[in-house]
C-alpha cells in the first residue's frame, strides 16, 4: 500500500485540504487573467450547433429512488443558473463561477454523488449529469475544453438505454473541480438548458453556423476478466468532418478507458467478453 495522502489522514486534514484547494480556485477566478463568460441573452442565437437531452430519473442498480427526485430538483435550480449564458470570443465557461455553491440554504437536496468508486449522498448531489450534457454538446463543437475531470477507474451501473458511450462522463465538485471551456473562436456561442418532468434538455448555439461536424465514438469496447473481477475497456475517438465534403479534418483519440466493474458481472453483455 502507498503512502496516504494528507487529505486522507484524517477527516481534520481531509477538511484543511479542502478548503486549501477552494481558496486557491477563488483566487483565480479573481487573478488568472481569464475572461469569465457572465452575461446571459434569453432570445435564441441564430444557428443550433448541438442539442441534446438526458434522462433524470434513471435505472441505477439499486440507488434510492428519492436521490434521483432530489436529484431533479437540484437541476432544475442549477439549471437556471447557467441557461442563457453567452460566451463570447475570448471567454471561459466556468460551471462552478455560474451555478456557485450547491447548498441547503439555497433550496439544494440530498442527491446522488459518486466517491471513491461507490455511490453516496451529499447536498446538491447530481451535478455531474448537468457538466456531462454541457461536455457532451462542447465535444460537439470547435469550443476547448480546457478543465475536465473524470470518474476515472471504475464501472458503476450496467448500461440502462445508454445513449453516449462509457467513458466520456465528468465529475465535479465544488468548487475545486471546475468544468471549463474557451471560445477561440471569432464568433459567440450560448448556452440553453431547462429541465421538464423527465428530462435535462440542453442546446449550444452560435451566431454563424458551423462548416464542421464532429462525431464521437468508442472503439474496441469489451470486457476482460482479470485476478481482481471484471473490467470494462474502450477508446473514445472524435472525428471531425467538413460539412460540404465530408472530407475528415481531424481524428482525435481522446480517451483510452480501463474501468473495473463494481456491479454484478451477470449484467454484463456474453458477447463483449473477451
Amino acid at each position: 500500500m502507498g503512502k496516504r495522502l494528507f487529505c486522507e489522514i484524517s477527516p481534520v486534514t481531509y477538511q484543511i485540504s479542502k478548503t486549501k484547494s477552494m481558496c486557491v480556485r477563488y483566487a483565480k477566478w479573481v487573478f488568472d487573467g481569464k475572461h469569465y463568460a457572465k452575461q446571459k441573452r434569453m432570445d435564441p442565437l441564430n444557428h443550433v450547433i448541438y442539442k441534446h437531452a438526458s434522462l433524470i430519473r434513471r435505472k441505477l442498480g439499486d440507488v434510492d429512488t428519492t436521490l434521483q427526485d432530489n436529484k431533479a430538483v437540484n437541476l432544475k435550480i442549477a439549471t437556471a443558473k447557467v441557461n442563457g449564458i453567452l460566451i463570447e470570443p475570448g471567454e471561459t465557461f466556468s460551471f462552478w463561477r455560474l451555478v456557485g455553491n450547491p447548498t441547503e440554504k439555497k433550496g439544494y437536496l440530498d442527491g446522488l454523488v459518486l466517491k471513491s468508486g461507490q455511490t453516496d449522498s451529499a447536498i446538491g448531489g447530481g451535478m455531474c449529469q448537468f457538466t456531462n450534457l454541457i461536455h457532451w454538446m462542447i465535444l460537439h463543437s470547435p469550443l476547448e475544453i480546457t478543465e475536465h475531470h473524470h470518474h476515472d477507474g471504475y464501472d458503476l451501473f450496467p448500461d440502462y438505454n445508454r445513449q453516449i458511450p462509457f467513458g466520456t462522463g465528468t465529475s465535479v465538485l465544488y468548487n475545486y473541480l471546475d468544468y471549463q471551456f474557451y471560445n477561440a473562436t471569432p464568433y459567440t456561442f450560448q448556452m440553453l438548458v431547462y429541465t421538464t418532468g423527465t428530462h435535462l434538455h440542453g442546446e449550444l448555439l452560435c451566431t454563424h453556423e458551423s462548416d464542421k461536424c464532429y462525431h464521437i465514438s468508442e472503439e474496441n469496447a469489451c470486457f476482460t476478466k482479470e485476478a481482481d473481477g471484471y473490467y470494462r475497456h474502450n477508446v473514445i475517438v472524435r472525428t471531425v468532418q467538413s460539412k460540404r465534403s465530408g472530407t475528415v479534418i481531424e481524428r482525435e483519440q481522446m480517451k483510452v478507458n480501463r474501468a473495473k466493474v463494481m456491479y454484478d458481472a451477470a449484467y454484463i453483455n456474453p458477447a463483449q467478453l473477451k
